[in-house]
């Protein structure tokens, strides 16, 4: 079994997860949504497209903060955390980069002790 292969069954794997706890098989953009309000604790009724893209940007900082590339900074008035990014993401491709954000996803899980 090659590391490819292995991320793989690790991701559906924690999609089976979420499907068990939500009733639906989310996507990528959907967990990352998850991981925003799991980091903010932001709770409305109503979220405007513009939160639901500042929730996606808060979980990506999370989960790339485990390998050094962002660092959190600052948490404002209103709850919301910024970060310092603290190097450059690798130049990858598109099949690439998801696997990077995958694998990054799966140690946040591993992390909170989800998985």
């Amino acid at each position: 079994m090659n590391v490819k292969d292995d991320l793989q069954q690790r991701w559906w794997a924690l999609e089976a997860k979420l499907l068990e706890k939500f009733g639906k098989k989310p996507d990528t953009e959907a967990i990352l949504f998850l991981v925003g309000l799991q980091e903010t604790g932001f709770l409305v009724e109503k979220i405007s497209k513009e939160q639901k893209q500042d929730l996606m940007h808060v979980a990506i900082c999370t989960v790339l903060s485990s390998s050094g590339f962002y660092s959190l900074d600052v948490i404002d008035e209103q709850g919301w955390p910024h970060f310092a990014q603290l190097k450059e993401l690798p130049v990858l491709g598109l099949m690439e980069q998801e696997n990077f954000l995958k694998d990054h996803i799966l140690l946040y899980f591993e992390q909170q002790e989800f998985i």
